[in-house]
């Protein structure tokens, strides 16, 4: 499942950085452009840790979810801030932030009990 999931969520990550690179690029504020980018480049870095990690033992799929999970939040309140969403909003990416530190650090855990 977890290998799904990341496929399906970097899958998502290349049409969303296509989409902001074409689509976008010349309606974005500079501002925009970079939470855009930054949501795109987060999204696919995790998104293939997880894919990797679903070819692991199943110790490592739970950390996988956990980078996916955080990826998600992370890169969606920043596209939606890009897209015009209320800035407040991006007090919500640093939960997605922790997930992702919470799964790197649960991928570490998992690496030494093996």
């Amino acid at each position: 499942m977890l290998g799904v999931v990341s496929s399906l969520c970097g899958a998502l990550a290349v049409g969303l950085g296509a989409f902001g690179a074409h689509a976008l690029s010349a309606r974005l504020s500079p501002d925009a452009t970079s939470w855009w980018e930054t949501a795109t480049f987060y999204l696919i870095v995790h998104s293939a840790v997880a894919l990797t990690l679903s070819f692991q033992p199943a110790p490592f799929h739970w950390p996988g979810f956990v980078l996916i999970f955080g990826a998600l939040v992370f890169a969606a309140t920043l596209y939606a801030m890009a897209l015009g969403a209320p800035t407040w909003l991006g007090a919500v990416t640093p939960l997605g932030g922790l997930a992702m530190l919470a799964g790197w650090l649960w991928t570490g855990i998992a690496a030494l009990s093996r």
